[in-house]
């Protein structure tokens, strides 16, 4: 089984992770993609005020620290995909290009003015994914 889980360093995507390791630890023979997306604005950010991509590099290694140790302790095969772009529309590329099985994403858990004005990215991911997704709060 190939399942997916989109991290970006909040608990709602920690919490997300722990529900991917457990599903992934169910089945023989899964593997487990962990996808962080670099939004553009950090990218430039990284390059124009922190030294490049040292300093993303550093923020993506902090990022992605405790998860890391959340699969240290486990034998689930995993892999690290970095996307670059708008989150919603990497992820979602990804996922149905890739054909996952499930994907697992946290809520920020945005009021419906905020969702209006902001959008909601696991809102638009779970619309257009191809493979059902698993919002975690």
């Amino acid at each position: 089984m190939k399942i997916a889980v989109a991290v970006d360093g909040s608990e709602h995507s920690i919490r997300a992770v722990e529900q991917a390791i457990h599903l992934a630890q169910m089945g023989d023979g899964s593997e487990l993609f962990v996808l962080h997306v670099d939004q553009i604005q950090d990218v430039k950010n990284a390059h124009l005020l922190t030294g490049g991509e040292h300093a993303l590099a550093l923020k993506q290694a902090e990022l992605l620290k405790p998860i890391r140790e959340k699969l240290q302790h486990t034998a689930i095969v995993w892999k690290k995909v970095l996307l670059k772009g708008d989150p919603s529309e990497a992820i979602i590329q990804y996922v149905n290009k890739e054909s996952m099985d499930q994907l697992f994403i946290g809520s920020r858990g945005l009021n419906r003015l905020q969702q209006l004005m902001l959008g909601s990215v696991s809102h638009r991911v779970m619309k257009y994914a191809k493979c059902p997704v698993t919002i975690v709060k």
